[in-house]
């Protein structure tokens, strides 16, 4: 039998009873919807956090730090000890060094700090981090009350809310208005210019030019805008700022640092050492090659590259326990096509004698009823991802709702990729398939002569 004459044959025996077929498919619709659905939840939530930490350059990020100490960073080599690879500063020369590495995208300094912050009469003491201007583009200033810094260099300010709290009652209301930073600033000086390290010297066994002066200072910035959340937190202990100022703005305080001293322990003590360094890469999957880069010059580093791989696991895991649950729904409906093959033989016994008769073999027959019930998977997989995306956009349309009410922004949390809409009609196609096994194959079994006299 031709191909399209078994189309035709399976598409007018399926018009014959309408209303059983139509059904049939739409069982199995639902039981495609109810995959369909599950699966997208999944796969929403999994887009979102990945988008979420993406942006907010969490796994995309490696924190470099100097393998130095202070104990032993000028601790004179007794004869006998076996000579090491010293440890190298994490100062300017290496920021241009570490930012010229492959896949290497942004590269900033962990500026950070205590100071005393004044505003009405008030001088709470608090914790000031700088922010790059990628920060902008994190996603972590979403909603915020105000707006983000107007350049990268401008005397600008934000607060973290509770602490915005703690100046004023009505947080909203410090927008616009000026605070004071009464901090510490580092300066290098010169043995004519008064420096002197004779204490140090003789503690640490070592000549070393200049010094350090600390000198108070103050700086007047403008409030610009009030946050709930800590845009800083979550990576390597960054956590814990609730004043944040411009990247550039916080340089040029000249703020001191815990690693001034490792600065002056050098010898250098004009030319400043960092914290750390965080340096971002085009991607996650650039980070080890960057780190086995960065160790190689001799800094340690820190990544989050395990927990995303941990983070993949238990997605997985979760979109397997919502794709087995679906799945019943979807047996549940083969069970449905199956009952109407098998009536669809007992009505059809004379038809399909008769096709015997005129030459059709137990393969025609076989294959006729398979093509039946591919096509009740067929269309109830189309219309079962349709009604899955729905039911998905309904979803989210509920969660946004919800969100706006709790005053947060909406999130779309079911997505239907093309993978998941194609695999979804493949596996009702396969499922109606293998119910139609058990009907088709009772169909061809029939003899022709006992299929004609039956009545």
């Amino acid at each position: 039998m031709k191909t399209r004459d078994l189309a035709e044959l399976a598409v007018r025996n399926l018009r014959e009873a309408v209303l059983r077929n139509s059904l049939t498919t739409l069982g199995v619709a639902v039981g495609v919807a109810s995959l369909v659905a599950m699966l997208s939840l999944g796969v929403g939530l999994q887009t979102l956090a990945s988008q979420r930490l993406t942006r907010s350059g969490l796994f995309d990020a490696v924190l470099v730090t100097s393998q130095r100490d202070f104990r032993g960073a000028r601790r004179p080599r007794s004869e006998n000890s076996t000579p090491k690879k010293e440890a190298r500063a994490l100062d300017e020369d290496a920021r241009q060094q570490l930012a010229k590495l492959a896949n290497v995208t942004e590269l900033y300094p962990q500026i950070r700090f205590i100071t005393e912050v004044r505003y009405g009469g008030k001088s709470p003491t608090t914790s000031v981090l700088g922010l790059p201007d990628s920060s902008k583009d994190s996603g972590a200033f979403e909603g915020m009350t105000g707006s983000y810094f107007s350049s990268s260099t401008a005397d600008e300010a934000i607060l973290q809310a509770e602490f915005a709290k703690e100046l004023a009652d009505q947080p909203a209301t410090l927008v616009g208005k000026e605070l004071v930073l009464r901090y510490a600033e580092r300066a290098a000086l010169s043995k004519e210019n008064g420096g002197n390290a004779s204490l140090l010297q003789g503690m640490m066994g070592a000549a070393m030019p200049g010094g350090i002066s600390i000198i108070p200072r103050e700086k007047t910035l403008r409030i610009v805008g009030v946050i709930e959340s800590d845009p800083s937190a979550g990576f390597a202990g960054f956590g814990g700022a609730r004043v944040f100022l411009p990247l550039a703005t916080a340089e040029h305080l000249h703020v001191a640092q815990p690693d001034d001293l490792q600065a002056f322990l050098s010898g250098d003590p004009a030319k400043p050492s960092y914290v750390a360094l965080t340096v971002r890469v085009r991607s996650p999957k650039d980070v080890p090659q960057v780190e086995a880069a960065i160790k190689q010059l001799g800094f340690s580093t820190f990544s989050l590259l395990d927990a995303t791989k941990s983070l993949r696991l238990v997605f997985t895991v979760f979109d397997l326990f919502l794709g087995l649950f679906g799945s019943l729904a979807l047996t549940v409906a083969s069970l449905g096509i199956i009952n109407t093959l098998v009536m669809a033989i007992l009505e059809r016994r004379r038809e399909i004698g008769i096709l015997k008769a005129l030459g059709a073999t137990d393969r025609d027959v076989r294959s006729l009823f398979f093509a039946e019930a591919g096509a009740m998977g067929l269309f109830g997989g189309i219309f079962g991802v349709a009604l899955g995306w729905l039911i998905g956009k309904a979803l989210t349309w509920g969660t946004t709702i919800y969100l706006h009410r709790q005053d947060l922004p909406g999130v779309k949390i079911s997505y239907v990729p093309w993978w998941l809409a194609l695999g979804a009609i493949g596996f009702a196609m396969v499922v109606s398939l293998i119910a139609g096994l058990y009907p088709a194959a009772r169909a061809a079994r029939l003899h022709p002569v006992e299929a004609l006299r039956y009545e």
